[in-house]
């Protein structure tokens, strides 16, 4: 095996884990992938020191609670000081937090449990953590070339966020395409976010919230996209939130939606900053989609849109779990095959990694009334099979 640790600038290797490591190892290194990516929002790094404690835990030699406690003593017993210190200890403790909150089963959609996000992920961190914000707000934004979003001033915070909830909760995604639900996705976190109820930590909390909202409903997740992609997130934010008539701005959702369609449907939007600009140059005043049949100057090598798999198994599973649950004799049944271990191995456990196939107890792998069904990129494309 290839030494875990990357050796561009330091970094724990997460696709090692994610892409051949067992499913516990799996999970637990997406988690952290995603906790130690969305620090960059704020310009932060996360030490050495926290990438070999994030070994330890996705490795199974300590659960996460031990993790959070060696970070804790950590700093707490460091004498020797270094530069941006201050800077590690927040990314380290947050990051922590934040797989802390991401493997729990539990998850409270209301303003009290969009409260309780930021209180568990800044604990430790900030003397407010878990409070609305007391003060209006401004912030410069480089892709607004200096100017600020205009966030909700602070007496209204509560009603805001009950009220965007409440919408949110009253929508059903059931029957709608997949740009449907996108665009509808994207308007509720760009409305969330927007309302900035926190003095710090808004994009982290949002993201946070947002991810275990995603699983409720039964996304899979991508934890690379926010791993990789979290400051590309906020800027998508600003510009959904964003217009200046003088500027020739207005409020657009677009790249917002194309960081959610990478997130849950695997399409391959280049989403790089420079294109989210209000005044981007000629060479990055086109964003455009690396699955597409023409070749961007700037864009990398073609991939493969994810939605349409390779794999003629995955294809067949999906077509075979339909809009049912199955459990894994079942499935055995449907593909026609009696050695349990092939049909593990060659069709379920690449349709749950590829995102197609989610546990109906995602908590508990081996609960006795385990079943399987398909989550929402799964059905989407079982809605396009059945039509060919």
């Amino acid at each position: 095996m290839t030494d875990i640790m990357s050796q561009k600038e330091g970094y724990l290797d997460f696709d090692e884990y994610i892409h051949q490591g067992e499913p516990d190892k799996r999970e637990k290194a997406g988690y952290w992938q995603a906790a130690i990516g969305l620090q960059t929002v704020d310009g932060l790094k996360v030490s050495n020191y926290l990438q070999d404690t994030a070994r330890k835990h996705i490795e199974g030699e300590i659960n996460i609670d031990e993790a959070r406690e060696l970070v804790n003593q950590y700093y707490i017993t460091k004498t020797a000081h270094e530069a941006n210190d201050d800077d590690k200890e927040e990314a380290d403790r947050v990051s922590s937090n934040i797989v802390k909150v991401l493997s729990s089963p539990t998850f409270d959609f209301s303003a009290g449990g969009y409260q309780s996000v930021h209180r568990r992920v800044f604990e430790g961190v900030m003397k407010h953590a878990g409070e609305f914000r007391t003060y209006d707000i401004t912030k410069k934004e480089w892709v607004l070339e200096g100017d600020t979003v205009l966030y909700l001033n602070w007496e209204d915070l509560r009603r805001a966020v009950d009220y965007e909830l409440e919408q949110e909760r009253a929508y059903n995604y059931k029957g709608k395409n997949r740009d449907e639900m996108i665009s509808h996705l994207s308007g509720f976190v760009s409305g969330l976010w927007q309302i900035h109820a926190f003095g710090e930590g808004n994009t982290r909390t949002t993201a946070v919230f947002i991810i275990q909202y995603l699983r409720s409903l039964g996304f899979a997740v991508d934890n690379d996209q926010f791993a990789k992609h979290s400051w590309y997130f906020r800027n998508a934010l600003v510009r959904a939130n964003y217009h200046n008539v003088t500027k020739g701005v207005d409020y657009t959702l677009v790249y917002l939606e194309r960081f959610f369609r990478n997130l849950l449907f695997g399409e391959q939007w280049d989403l790089r900053n420079r294109y989210l600009h209000i005044h981007p140059t000629e060479e990055w005043s086109v964003q455009p989609n690396l699955a597409a049949p023409h070749k961007h100057p700037t864009s990398t090598p073609q991939v493969q849109n994810k939605l349409n798999p390779d794999n003629p198994n995955t294809v067949r599973l999906i077509l075979i779990i339909g809009e049912k649950e199955l459990s894994v004799k079942e499935m055995m049944e449907g593909i026609g095959l009696r050695d349990r271990k092939n049909v593990l191995n060659l069709y379920l456990n690449p349709a749950i990694s590829d995102g197609y196939v989610r546990l109906l107890y995602p908590q508990s792998p081996r609960h006795p009334r385990q079943k399987y069904l398909l989550t929402v990129k799964g059905l989407t494309l079982y809605e396009e099979l059945k039509k060919k």
